[in-house]
């Protein structure tokens, strides 16, 4: 029995085994169902989100599930060589249709591959698929016809024979050929023009045609210019950025201690690398904590403004700084993230444009103590052991347990009575210290001693500190060494103090 926990709830399941993990990853989503409507109409008709709340109630999982309901990516950025200037390389962008036609015509210019039997028999002949003696079809490998058993190749022998007498050039009498030519060469009419078009032996078993398009295309072919892709069209449509610098971020030209010789170094164009806001093209865009990036933020905007951002060379004193690609995409969803308290470090202007363009949302960090709620419980706990993948399943009994610790924390941290907590990473860690007990119990299932032993001991060093010392006072007392405690007794005595606990 699988239980679809939107439909049925706790009663109806005995492990998290029997429950169903939505594929949908905004169903995964635990209550926020009021916040997922407008978050479906921003993945729809791409719209920016700030999303502001508490670490662990489901932010980071709200910007991965948008991605989800994007369509895939339509175009490719790639930046190709300028020979006239190769410190500034052009962007060139191509869509899906377009790469979809070129590929076609790339592999009308790779030829087209027959069946001996469905070329001209002449052709044939001399590609030494065809037995001029009995007219039958064989390997082009096989000098001996095994229908007649005559020689294939004498007529191509002779033939080169004959040409040989009439240059006078006598060598190429002595000894037969042990392979026929591998091409040849000859004429067609097509749609009543006449076009060059060339017959190709492959592996002995059948032919290449390359007709005048394929020909004409393999020509541009060998004098397209170099590029570089930089957002491939098959990609991630969700891109996580930390902020952690600017060329993480924006992009950057790698640097190259020949100066980009031609022939020594590395041209321009091959050492630009994109920004998290260029590989986000067509995608999302995901900051947590967007304040940490403060002297970012107003590239984010003029990003956001042009959907447009160049990349160039960030370190003065590199080769690369010089190098400066103008107009490439970046057209993305922006989601960021980030605490009550934070919200007035984010940049006026930046709110503003997410504001005009989108929504904001204060996330929930509680929901209503009821059954249908208490079952969505139940479908965390069954997705974490997934995700998680090195523990075992769970007994209701088990689930249970954690459920009244989500109401517990509830009021102990939101002071919301008779409501579950929506602050489930932290559950998640009380979850798997009762999946590692089962664990090394040998044990199939997370029961209740293990769920009870984990909720007693999975808490935060503030109350490990709290249960040990009673206060912060004591425990910043005791916490001082001996040395730190000389001479601040009563009678100023610098060993009044010592601890000699260890002697």
């Amino acid at each position: 029995m699988y239980v679809n926990m939107k439909k049925e709830f706790l009663g109806d399941i005995t492990t998290t085994k029997d429950i169903i993990i939505p594929k949908d990853p905004l169903e995964r989503v635990i209550g926020h169902d009021d916040i997922i409507k407008f978050v479906k109409i921003a993945a729809k008709q791409r719209r920016n989100l700030l999303l502001v709340g508490p670490p662990g109630i489901g932010k980071s999982l709200i910007a991965q599930a948008i991605s989800f309901h994007l369509t895939e990516p339509n175009e490719e950025i790639t930046v190709v060589h300028n020979p006239e200037r190769p410190e500034r390389p052009f962007v060139e962008t191509k869509t899906r249709k377009e790469m979809e036609k070129e590929k076609r015509e790339l592999e009308r210019a790779e030829g087209e591959l027959v069946d001996p039997e469905n070329v001209p028999e002449a052709v044939a002949d001399r590609l030494g698929f065809r037995c001029v003696n009995c007219g039958g079809y064989n390997n082009a490998y096989q000098s001996i016809c095994p229908k007649c058993g005559a020689d294939k190749y004498s007529h191509i022998n002779a033939s080169r024979k004959h040409i040989g007498d009439l240059l006078g050039m006598f060598e190429m009498n002595e000894g037969s050929v042990n392979l026929p030519q591998e091409r040849v060469t000859t004429t067609r009419l097509k749609n009543g023009r006449e076009e060059v078009v060339i017959y190709e032996r492959v592996d002995g078993e059948s032919i290449k045609i390359l007709d005048q398009h394929a020909l004409e295309k393999r020509r541009e072919l060998v004098e397209e210019k170099p590029k570089n892709v930089i957002v491939p069209l098959d990609r991630k449509m969700f891109i996580q950025a930390t902020g952690a610098s600017e060329t993480e971020l924006l992009g950057d030209v790698r640097h190259d201690p020949y100066g980009g010789h031609p022939e020594l170094g590395t041209q321009p164009y091959e050492r630009v690398v994109p920004g998290a806001i260029h590989e986000a093209h067509e995608g999302v865009l995901f900051i947590d904590e967007i304040v940490h990036i403060a002297p970012l933020q107003r590239y984010i905007l003029s990003a956001m403004q042009d959907k447009v951002f160049p990349i160039v060379g960030r370190n003065p004193q590199s080769a690369g700084s010089s190098v400066k690609v103008d107009n490439v995409p970046c057209d993305f969803i922006f989601i960021a993230a980030c605490n009550i308290r934070d919200v007035q470090y984010i940049l006026p202007p930046l709110r503003s444009r997410i504001q005009g363009e989108g929504y904001e949302i204060l996330m929930r960090t509680t929901m209503p103590d009821n059954e249908e709620n208490r079952s969505k419980i139940a479908q965390f706990v069954a997705q974490e052991i997934k995700m998680d993948g090195k523990i075992p399943h769970a007994t209701k009994k088990s689930i249970e347990l954690l459920i009244n610790e989500a109401k517990r924390r509830a009021e102990a941290i939101d002071d919301q009575k008779d409501s579950l907590t929506l602050r489930l990473r932290d559950l998640g860690g009380v979850l798997r210290m009762a999946g590692d007990m089962a664990v090394m119990d040998g044990s199939d299932l997370i029961g209740e001693t293990h769920m009870s032993f984990a909720i007693k001991n999975a808490v935060s060093i503030e109350d490990q500190i709290i249960r040990r010392y009673k206060s912060f006072e004591n425990a910043l007392h005791k916490d001082l060494s001996s040395s730190q405690h000389m001479g601040s007794g009563k009678t100023n005595d610098p060993n009044e103090n010592v601890d000699r606990s260890y002697m």
